[in-house]
């Protein structure tokens, strides 16, 4: 047995503790996109680091500097450097997570306040924004601390933390954070091996480890002419309007099936081979699961193959969205001056950013050009990220095997995974350490929808799998 029965038995026995701090977590709404909400984010980062320290960490809150949003400068979230033991004979690990969240009203479809968790009366699932991206994941780690610290046990491993309050944003002045506490000397020096809990189990049965992740690069699209919004019925078929161009131009950048109609950047990937396909054939997942968590029977295949390779091994673009629209209640016949359209575009190897956007920024001139239009385009290039992929037979993720094992009898699907950590790579290049995923929640959380959940068993169970994954790495790394 990896992790001690008492341990175990703890966890357990203080889980409505637990609950709550996770309640008191969510109920700080640390939005980092909302401008009004920056001043909870930086809330949120100084209740986390409280935590920290109650628990025995030593810490120290990081000016990342000031950002650009929505036209205002402002200053960004403080990141949240922690660390405890300094044994030589022990692995050193370092956790990363985020405290903010993806914005939430109850307006959006939301059943109960997404800033108030609330326990599902008969499944037990706890619902609120973050619980499972990543508040609960973090709270997993702090439930892992409170242990030790209260029965004064030393930790298995020494531990290091980066917490940020960005991830949601683009993860701004992070890196740069991480290359600079990476040298010799800095906060990550002697970082042995890195472990993020920011993902999901492929289904809602079958845990997992992911070894891979999609690079993201989102761009904003915007459309201008008329001095002001114009009326319809005065203008309409006088002018160019905005909107159409605008719609025109994003309906020319993906198919109804997912493929990327930009030029060049298909082609970057090489297709699959029958030995790489068998890999996504033993997973345990169906087309069900995808349209199970997807809420509606619309996957682009009946092949569990194609559909697990669309999420986890081939690049994808999705539209966003449409600012400067009308978007409220009633009929109003306005034509908008100014539309911007929102996409990104979901990167896997050897995709970049830096290889991607010349042939975006390319293929929308000649597009908008081919319009004959008198109105005019201005492209941004918002923020990305590259992919990532590890070795998954390193120490490491042999160490999260065995727990995960033992945590829940039965052995881990290998996944990559569709979303984007950008800073997981920058982690891997800066430190030269393997970098683990190691998801508490379940793959139908939907955790950037409404209704945002974590099952109070995978909360539970996977503050169980933390910990033991960390005794773990201390029995297989051979200290």
């Amino acid at each position: 047995m990896l992790a001690p029965p008492e341990f175990l038995n703890y966890i357990e026995a203080n889980a409505d503790k637990f609950i709550q701090r996770l309640a008191d977590a969510v109920a700080i709404p640390s939005i980092s996109g909302d401008v009004t909400r920056r001043p909870d984010v930086v809330r949120m980062a100084h209740w986390l680091d409280s935590q920290l320290k109650t628990l025995g960490v030593e810490t120290k809150l990081v000016d990342l500097g000031t950002h650009l949003l929505d036209g205002q400068e402002l200053p960004l979230p403080p990141a949240i450097l922690g660390k405890i033991g300094n044994d030589p004979n022990k692995k050193t690990v370092l956790i990363y997570g985020h405290f903010d969240v993806q914005p939430a009203n109850k307006s959006d479809g939301w059943d109960t306040d997404p800033f108030t968790l609330t326990i599902h009366p008969t499944n037990g699932q706890l619902i609120g924004r973050g619980a499972t991206d990543d508040k609960g994941p973090i709270l997993g780690w702090l439930n892992v601390l409170q242990y030790h610290a209260e029965n004064k046990i030393p930790l298995p491993v020494n531990l290091k933390f980066c917490f940020e309050g960005m991830e949601e944003s683009g993860s701004e002045g992070l890196d740069e954070l991480v290359e600079r506490e990476a040298k010799r000397g800095g906060w990550f020096d002697g970082v042995d091996c890195v472990c993020i809990s920011d993902n999901y189990w492929l289904n809602d049965r079958t845990p997992a480890l992911t070894y891979g992740l999609r690079g993201l690069t989102y761009f904003k699209v915007t459309v201008s002419g008329p001095a002001r919004d114009l009326h319809s019925g005065v203008f309409g078929r006088t002018v160019h309007e905005p909107m159409t161009d605008l719609v025109l131009l994003m309906s020319r950048l993906v198919d109804r099936d997912g493929r990327i109609l930009i030029p060049g950047v298909e082609e970057m990937v090489a297709p699959p081979d029958e030995q790489e396909k068998a890999i996504y054939r033993k997973l345990d997942y169906s087309v069900q699961d995808v349209e199970n968590a997807a809420g509606g029977k619309i996957a682009v295949s009946d092949d569990k193959v194609e559909v697990l390779m669309g999420r986890m091994r081939h690049p994808s673009l999705s539209l966003h969205g449409i600012e400067g629209a009308f978007s409220g209640q009633g009929a109003k016949t306005v034509i908008p001056a100014k539309v911007s359209g929102k996409f990104s575009i979901r990167l896997v190897p050897p995709q970049t950013p830096d290889a991607v956007n010349p042939l975006v920024e390319k293929y929308l001139k000649e597009e908008f050009a081919k319009l004959n239009s008198k109105n005019n385009l201005n492209i941004e290039y918002l923020h990305g990220g590259k992919p990532w992929v590890a070795d998954v037979n390193h120490w490491n993720f042999e160490a999260a095997k065995k727990a995960t094992k033992e945590i829940y009898q039965q052995d881990p699907d290998l996944t990559r995974e569709g979303g984007s950590i950008p800073v997981t790579l920058t982690f891997a290049e800066a430190l030269g350490v393997n970098v683990l995923l190691l998801p508490m929640g379940r793959g139908d959380d939907g955790a950037h929808s409404t209704n945002e959940k974590l099952d109070r068993s995978n909360f539970i169970q996977g503050s169980k799998l933390l910990g033991t994954y960390l005794y773990g790495v201390a029995a297989i790394a051979g200290h």
